[in-house]
């Protein structure tokens, strides 16, 4: 599996996801929601709160509604505390396999690959695994009528909910090699289809809309996501140039960009960007084409916008810092290795931002603090002898301080858990 990293999309996730957290008695700050590069319509939680969605399910669902009813549905599962049910041997299997796929990710073992265009990290062997994530027929119809109140409770309809059900009806007569994995994990029946229908039919807010914005944001997303990860030949063919939706667009953008269209790419980002000033994707994604496209000194601008509209997004202070530190000129070096601390310090299981940082701090000069991130890195990696290394290098060169007691943490931890190899 291939973790899918991109600050636009997990936002709308996020803002999608929070009203029915609250709304089930969940602390959002507590529910991790991880995208995952495949193209089934799929999703499923995990033991530990996270909540995992496939770009495929973005791509094919025709409307916010329906992505909405879906991560309803899986709230559904994460409040009835539907993992905890699961046998001891497969929960063991699936924090195994969760284990090893968010290791690879925070070790950056793709990184912000050109290739894929957003960034990505490959993850464990076979997570969705047909058997492992399956629920009984009981917790489905459990967490729909859960999802059901939910979006009541938000005054929001379930229509979307009941129209992706109806799209992925017929996959049940398929032989299960063929079936969605979908259907695989949440087994579809009659029952609860005219459950879910019945809701609809009752329901004072059916015909409610989602808030405003919410399907305009949906749709850029479906589209960026299109353009990232479909054959950029495809995306130009099926998107016109007479169209000239916002969405469209977009995706025309990325897919160029991904052709090494450069100029062609900005062109769009920048009628986009007169038209909707205060999005941040869109900046983020101007200073991305440029970036590698190799303009790095021309994608600062961008990114310091992307990050005044959104400061609190790790993934675009790790940007704007990888670009000050690749633009060549020492006097930003410093700015650099600010953002990318602020980078870190929003999400500190970043191994590419710690790398990134440990690199700023080593041409500064600051010794010390770069071989306290090289040791985060490597502790983020799994590589204990050389977290062990460098945490000691930073104890010994940083001056009494909160840094200096953060080396001594990561050697004392390491050395507690006597994961050297070397010492017996």
């Amino acid at each position: 599996m291939v973790v899918i990293r991109d600050a636009e999309t997990e936002t709308l996730l996020r803002t999608f996801a929070t009203p029915l957290f609250h709304a089930a008695g969940l602390d959002a700050n507590l529910v991790r929601i991880i995208v995952l590069r495949d193209d089934a319509i799929n999703s499923f939680v995990s033991t530990g709160n996270r909540m995992f969605i496939h770009t495929g399910l973005i791509e094919k669902a025709t409307s916010a509604s329906e992505l909405v009813g879906v991560i309803a549905h899986e709230t559904g599962h994460v409040s009835g505390g539907h993992l905890a049910r699961l046998p001891a041997e497969m929960q063991g299997a699936m924090l195994q396999s969760i284990a090893t796929m968010l290791i690879a990710a925070a070790a950056g073992v793709v990184g912000r690959d050109p290739g894929a265009g957003i960034g990505a990290a490959i993850g464990g062997s076979e997570l969705a695994n047909r058997g492992l994530l399956a629920f009984t027929r009981g917790m489905e119809a459990s967490a729909d009528q859960v999802a059901m109140n939910l979006l009541d409770q938000n005054k929001w309809s379930a229509r979307g909910m009941l129209d992706l059900f109806h799209t992925l009806q017929d996959q049940e007569t398929l032989a299960a090699e063929l079936q969605d994995p979908y259907v695989l994990t949440h087994p579809l029946t009659r029952d609860r289809i005219a459950f879910v229908q019945a809701h609809v039919d009752a329901s004072p807010y059916s015909n409610a809309p989602l808030p405003a914005g919410w399907e305009e944001a949906f749709q850029m997303v479906r589209a960026k996501l299109r353009g990232f990860l479909m054959p950029s030949s495809s995306t130009l063919a099926q998107v016109r140039e007479s169209d000239v939706s916002a969405p469209a667009r977009y995706g025309r953008a990325v897919a160029l960009y991904r052709l090494g269209h450069t100029v062609e790419a900005v062109r769009l980002l920048d009628g986009l960007i007169a038209e909707q000033k205060a999005n941040p994707w869109l900046h983020e994604m101007k200073g991305q084409v440029l970036f590698e496209g190799g303009q790095a000194r021309a994608a600062i601008a961008p990114y310091q916008a992307a990050a005044r509209l959104a400061p609190e997004h790790a993934l675009i202070r790790q940007a704007l810092g990888h670009a000050l530190l690749e633009s060549g000129d020492p006097k930003l070096l410093r700015p650099a290795a600010e953002q990318l601390e602020a980078a870190v310090q929003r999400e500190r299981d970043d191994g590419f931002s710690w790398h990134q940082l440990a690199v700023a701090r080593g041409r500064l000069g600051e010794l010390g603090q770069a071989n306290l991130a090289l040791g985060e890195e490597a502790l983020l990696q799994g590589d204990i002898k050389s977290a062990h290394l460098f945490a000691e290098k930073a104890e010994k060169a940083l001056p009494a301080g909160p840094s200096r007691l953060r080396a001594q943490d990561i050697a004392n931890a390491v050395k507690k858990e006597n994961r050297l190899g070397d010492e017996p």
